[in-house]
């Protein structure tokens, strides 16, 4: 990400990930990292809220089409990252 410009936002403000693809992923997996500490996020129907703190926030987004009759098995997946500022 280094060079790309992070995406402006409010303190707690709602971010939402829209995938314009059919079907949509039925398992996705957030990873807020920052300082070289990563924790996990907790979204909810797409959504999750911005950090309270001022700052340079990077975030990984991993999507799964799990089959829906054999477990454990993968359809395919796709990850993305994005960076947010908090100002």
């Amino acid at each position: 990400m280094e060079g790309s410009e992070p995406i402006e936002i409010s303190p707690v403000e709602s971010v939402t990930f829209i995938m314009e693809y059919e079907p949509k992923p039925n398992k996705i997996h957030v990873l807020q990292i920052s300082s070289n500490e990563k924790s996990e996020v907790k979204v909810s129907n797409n959504n999750f809220s911005a950090p309270t703190q001022k700052g340079i926030y990077y975030y990984s987004y991993g999507a799964w089409w799990m089959d829906e009759k054999k477990e454990n098995i993968s359809n395919g997946d796709a990850n993305y990252t994005l960076a947010i500022e908090v100002k």
